[in-house]
């Protein structure tokens, strides 16, 4: 099982590889690609692994060690490149007042807030029900960026809306969920996790303007810490009562999903087309239920997976993915960070 299990995640890596190449990652880079693939991967991990541990460690608990361990794992990575930070002045570590007061903002709603409202929402949905939620982010992002960032609100990004919500109202009100009281309440915590994570890029988006990605990063995920510190007291009962395999699984969460994959999106952002990042992101669910079929043997009903896709659909036509394609100038490569999903 072990075996057949590792064969088919590197399947998965290797067709998502694929998948970029034939949505803007040229030969050339492979590197960019590779790095990609694996944010991907850890991110659509993170749900399958949040979904096995929801048995073990409570929401609040489950997110304090997942904050722990990420901000150790982060602290060795800053520390690793502390010396390109100070080579370059205009992105350095030192924040002004105001950027650590957005910084904080962000820590808060982002690793903060959302990381707890996806542990309780999984508490009730599938890992797959719970990604296609989260997906809805990306529209989200672009609304808030029109109206705080002075950003265009284009016909395409009305249209794309309300493709996404019609499909977010099938997964909500579809005949799975009628009468349903506990999956009702795990989709109105992915929803609502949706739109702490989208004010947590829009906060995030200002401050990478002057700030390098690795202090950012490890800050907010410090407040994060901070703001999860008062279900410390349950973490450390949970801790005690939790077998070595379950431990092991929650320290990836902080180290893979949150460390690593965050350095690795950062690389492949500032070497690649910003849109076909964007388009990355997009097979995110499809890997998770994917994963959680393999390992969890769980998959979101048709109508969720229908709902689902025309959310991700709406998405991709609100980000100019359906369609022609903009080229994008490399000076805007490093600003668009939207896309990611954050798990």
């Amino acid at each position: 099982m072990l075996v057949r299990n590792f064969q088919l995640c590197c399947l998965i890596h290797l067709s998502t590889i694929d998948y970029m190449n034939q949505n803007g990652f040229s030969r050339t880079t492979s590197l960019p690609a590779l790095a990609a693939a694996t944010t991907i991967i850890l991110w659509a991990s993170a749900f399958v692994v949040i979904r096995h541990l929801g048995d073990v460690f409570s929401p609040g608990a489950m997110a304090l060690l997942r904050m722990v361990t990420g901000v150790t794992a982060l602290a060795v990575v800053w520390r690793v490149t502390a010396r390109r930070h100070r080579a370059d002045p205009a992105r350095s570590g030192r924040l002004t007042g105001r950027e650590l007061l957005l910084v904080i903002l962000y820590g808060a709603a982002w690793f903060g807030g959302y990381t707890v409202l996806l542990n309780m929402s999984e508490q009730h949905v599938d890992a797959g029900t719970a990604s296609l939620l989260v997906n809805f982010a990306p529209i989200l992002v672009a609304a808030g960026a029109a109206a705080f960032l002075s950003e265009r609100y284009t016909m395409r990004l009305a249209l794309g809306t309300a493709v996404a919500l019609s499909g977010i109202a099938l997964i909500a009100f579809g005949p799975e969920s009628a009468g349903a009281h506990a999956d009702t309440i795990g989709i109105v915590f992915g929803l609502l996790a949706a739109m702490l994570y989208a004010a947590g890029v829009l906060l995030q988006k200002v401050v990478l303007r002057t700030v390098d990605t690795v202090t950012a990063t490890l800050i907010g995920a410090a407040v994060g810490l901070a703001v999860t510190l008062p279900f410390a007291p349950t973490a450390i009962a949970e801790v005690a009562a939790a077998s070595w395999p379950d431990l092991a699984a929650v320290i990836y969460l902080g180290v893979g999903p949150t460390a690593v994959a965050f350095t690795t999106w950062a690389y492949a952002l500032a070497r690649t087309d910003a849109g076909a990042m964007a388009s990355t992101t997009l097979a995110v669910p499809a890997i998770v239920v994917v994963m959680s079929w393999l390992l969890l043997a769980e998959v979101p009903t048709a109508v969720r997976i229908a709902g689902g896709t025309l959310a991700l659909v709406g998405v991709a036509i609100s980000r100019g993915l359906v369609g022609r394609r903009r080229t994008i100038p490399n000076s805007e490569m490093t600003e668009d960070i939207s896309p990611a999903i954050h798990r």
